[in-house]
């Protein structure tokens, strides 16, 4: 049966990140909290968990997840190329509510889903997140919720939904309390791959809880603007 473990107690903390961390290396699910909302995070070097992960949420290979990260450095070893107003980006945003796609390496062995190439790349602005990913590396994760519903911003709203296909469930309170609730819940998703092109953009694909203005200021002041 799974257990929901109260991050904010010392005892929960210590017991619930070494169960995350077995569970994760046994292609388990956990659910973990993030700056923004709850994410439903496994192996991401595991098809058969990235797998796991789109069967609990209910979604297909199209919808592939994308992958939190410990720190910026990584941003080089999981993407081919990496523009500068997208290194002007991550160092104005990361951690925090900013998700870029990329090219995916092409060595890299993994298998995320349908694609086309690409990685979607965030580092999030929770101690509890990145002290996990630090200890797991890169997690495909996804938000805590059934797909149709609402992405859940409590550790116990995503055990209402997710239930017995979760292995580990870590409550770190309330997630998105940092952000303005009138942009939204989720992460802003960037596409990045068009600055790859001599006349190409970047390309806002979600609006979330960083403002579009803010990031066309620090595209702009690179040299491109967003589409």
């Amino acid at each position: 049966m799974a257990t929901i473990y109260d991050c904010s107690d010392q005892a929960g903390l210590l017991t619930g990140m070494r169960l995350a961390r077995v569970a994760i290396g046994r292609g388990e699910l956990v659910v973990l909290p993030t700056d923004t909302v709850y994410g439903l995070a496994a192996d991401a070097f595991s098809p058969e968990a990235v797998q796991r992960l789109l069967d609990a949420k209910g979604r297909t290979r199209q919808s592939p997840p994308p992958v939190l990260v410990p720190g910026i450095p990584t941003l080089d070893a999981l993407a081919e190329t990496v523009p500068q107003e997208v290194r002007a980006l991550v160092a104005a945003f990361w951690p925090g509510g900013l998700t870029v796609i990329l090219p995916a390496q092409p060595s890299l062995n993994w298998d995320l889903g349908e694609t086309g190439g690409t990685v979607a790349l965030r580092m999030p602005n929770n101690r509890i997140a990145l002290e996990l990913l630090s200890e797991t590396g890169p997690l495909a994760v996804s938000s805590a919720n059934l797909t149709g519903r609402p992405a859940a911003t409590t550790a116990q709203e995503a055990m209402a939904m997710l239930d017995e296909s979760v292995e580990v469930y870590l409550d770190g309170g309330d997630a998105g309390a940092d952000y303005t609730a009138d942009r939204g819940t989720g992460s802003t998703i960037v596409d990045a791959t068009g600055l790859l092109r001599e006349d190409g953009r970047l390309k806002i694909v979600r609006h979330g809880v960083i403002a579009a203005e803010e990031i066309e200021a620090i595209v702009a002041s690179v040299g491109k603007s967003p589409a």
